[in-house]
C-alpha cells in the first residue's frame, strides 16, 4: 500500500500541533522546520485540514495554526479521507465491473482482507496516540550518541 506524501505531511503536521498544543497558534514555518515539510506544500496541507475542521488557522503576526478538536478524536482514517480521498486499495473492490476476473478472482478476497486490516489500524490510531509515541521515542533518543546506536522502543 502506498501512503501519499500529502497524508504523511498532514499526519506529521497534526502531530506537531498536538505536541505544541497550549503554546498558542503554531506558525507554519515552525511546523515545516520541525517536521521537515516544504513550506509551500505544507500550506496546501494546512488549508485542506482547516477546511475539513481538523485545525483552525489565524492570520496575522500573532497567527498560526492549532488543533480544532481533541487529538484523540482525529483518526488516521479521517486524515486519509481528508487528504487522499481514495477509498480502496484496488479499484475492483468498489466496482466489480472494473475487471473481467472478478467473478472468479481469488485475489480479490485477499485484497479485501488486506484493506480491512489496514482500515482497522487507521481507524484505531489517532493523533494523540502518535503524539504520545513521539514523546516516548524522543525521550529514548535523548542522550544517544548516534543514529546507529538508537534502538526503537517497542509498543
Amino acid at each position: 500500500m502506498h501512503i501519499p506524501i500529502k497524508v504523511d505531511y498532514g499526519v506529521r503536521a497534526l502531530v506537531d500541533l498536538a505536541l505544541n498544543a497550549g503554546d498558542g497558534p503554531v506558525r507554519a514555518t515552525d511546523i515545516a522546520s520541525r517536521a521537515v515539510i516544504p513550506e509551500a506544500y505544507l500550506a496546501q496541507v494546512l488549508n485542506a485540514l482547516n477546511k475539513s475542521g481538523f485545525i483552525r488557522s489565524v492570520r496575522g503576526p500573532q497567527g498560526g495554526h492549532a488543533l480544532a478538536m481533541d487529538p484523540s478524536e482525529v483518526t488516521l482514517s479521517a486524515v486519509m479521507a481528508c487528504l487522499d480521498g481514495s477509498d480502496t486499495l484496488v479499484r475492483c473492490l468498489d466496482d466489480s465491473g472494473m475487471c473481467v476476473h472478478v467473478p472468479v478472482c481469488a485475489q480479490r478476497e485477499v485484497w479485501r482482507r488486506v484493506e480491512e486490516a489496514v482500515n482497522n489500524v487507521l481507524d484505531s490510531t489517532n493523533i494523540a496516540d502518535l503524539a504520545d509515541r513521539t514523546r516516548v521515542i524522543e525521550s529514548a533518543w535523548r542522550g544517544r550518541a548516534s543514529v546507529e546506536s538508537f534502538k526503537p522502543v517497542t509498543v
